[in-house]
């Protein structure tokens, strides 16, 4: 028969680990991190291809990157990179954007957010079982920036070379992109579309 403090031991170790909502939280608070140190990223290879992250067209720019490196499924995907090659295409022909103003840009940066926050906390939690499925999640969202850096990368470099030799315009329209990863179930990665938001949000509708 074990001592006092042997049995306690068990409801010590329980009592120590923590609760599904504690693991929610923070895999919640971790994707908000993630989303910061990815746009930061995106904004990095903005400027290194002369593009100046901080203009209200170029944050919605920056935002459809990080959407193409985090979709995963299919039909992601190809939303993802529909929006980003419209948005391209836009911003090459010179697209009027007297009615994006910081307010549109505010609220259409709040809604990916949140879409955003949905799609990796979903992918983190699926794998977070114990304790260790916080540095799981840890590991997938690293792997996941790295994917956000590679889109950013080819994403940037298309418009840079678009803008030098104009003629490129129609095969960039049907290019594709880096694949991010084998395809997961549609239900497991909701389509996330840019372009719907920026319209709702009274941007210009580009769709």
């Amino acid at each position: 028969m074990g001592t006092p403090a042997s049995r306690a031991e068990p409801s010590a170790g329980a009592a120590a680990a923590p609760s599904g909502g504690a693991i929610a939280g923070a895999f919640a608070a971790d994707t908000t991190a993630v989303l910061g140190l990815a746009s930061r990223a995106v904004g990095h290879v903005s400027l290194f291809y002369g593009y100046d992250p901080e203009k209200p067209a170029e944050k919605l720019f920056v935002m459809s990157v990080v959407n193409v490196g985090t979709a995963s499924s299919a039909t992601a995907k190809n939303a993802a990179m529909a929006d980003i090659s419209r948005l391209t295409q836009a911003l090459f022909r010179g697209k009027t954007w007297e009615v994006l103003n910081d307010a549109v840009v505010t609220k259409v940066s709040q809604q990916f957010a949140k879409a955003f926050g949905f799609r990796l906390t979903k992918k983190g939690l699926g794998k977070a079982v114990s304790a260790f499925g916080i540095v799981v999640g840890g590991t997938l969202n690293w792997t996941t920036l790295e994917g956000i850096v590679d889109a950013a990368d080819m994403a940037y470099r298309r418009r840079f070379l678009l803008e030098k030799y104009p003629h490129l315009a129609d095969e960039e329209a049907s290019g594709p992109f880096p694949d991010t990863g084998p395809d997961v179930p549609d239900e497991a990665d909701e389509a996330i579309s840019l372009l719907d938001e920026i319209a709702e949000a009274g941007g210009p509708d580009l769709r």
